[in-house]
């Protein structure tokens, strides 16, 4: 694909075949995906890839931690509540995907089943954990750098026919995750990304969601207005 479609018709897959994904494709998309930018070179990611019996570890204690009402954990602080413009965009793609699964608001079973989804991870077949040295805190740089390595693994992924979401809620039971994956206590466990083959028939598949106008986020500074209006 050229690159501009390739970014532009990826979507986050939430359904997947239980088609086991090789080692060797695996490796394929991460080596394209070790080229993302990275701040001054320091590369400061590490890929954990789980699968078999390993991720079904955590997906059970993932899930059995939260129905046992035992709080989130990250490795790192974050704002965990959206507010104003950013909340009203996670409730739109929240409808969507209600929606589209036929999930009605008063539907609590089928709504905390899909909550806890997210804490199986999607029962993808595997999932990319990735980290970071702990000593690199405050990390915002070596974050922001794991951002762009994640973005490149989901679009060398979609490229090959597999699909994945960026999942915040696979690691919130960080030590779950931890003991499971044998992530060294060295590392700050940042996110995890489920990938798989997408199941077509999974209906919440077909969501995408929207972007806002450029005008909206967008500022051009020291231009020629005249041009530009032209």
């Amino acid at each position: 694909m050229e690159f501009t479609e390739l970014i532009k018709t990826r979507k986050s897959i939430r359904g997947y075949q239980q088609r086991p994904v090789s080692r060797e494709v695996i490796e394929e998309i991460i080596e394209v995906a070790k080229w993302a930018p990275s701040s001054m070179n320091t590369q400061p990611w590490y890929v954990h890839v789980i699968t078999g019996e390993p991720l079904d570890r955590i997906r059970k204690g993932n899930t059995e931690n939260m129905m046992g009402g035992i709080p989130p954990k990250r490795d790192f602080p974050m704002k965990e509540e959206y507010e104003g413009i950013h909340r009203k965009r996670q409730i739109d793609i929240a409808i969507q995907l209600f929606e589209a699964m036929g999930i009605a608001r008063d539907d609590k079973v089928r709504r905390t089943d899909w909550v806890m989804r997210g804490f199986r991870q999607f029962d993808a077949p595997v999932s990319l954990v990735l980290t970071y040295d702990k000593y690199l805190e405050p990390a915002a740089i070596s974050q922001f750098d794991l951002g762009a390595i994640s973005h490149a693994i989901v679009l060398a992924a979609w490229e090959r026919g597999l699909g994945c979401v960026i999942n915040g809620q696979g690691i919130m039971q960080s030590s779950v995750v931890r003991e499971h994956a044998g992530i060294p206590d060295d590392q700050n466990i940042m996110i995890c990304i489920a990938m798989g083959y997408p199941d077509n028939s999974f209906v919440a598949n077909s969501v995408k969601s929207v972007r806002e106008d450029n005008q909206s986020f967008v500022r051009y500074v020291g231009f020629d207005t005249t041009a530009a209006e032209a």
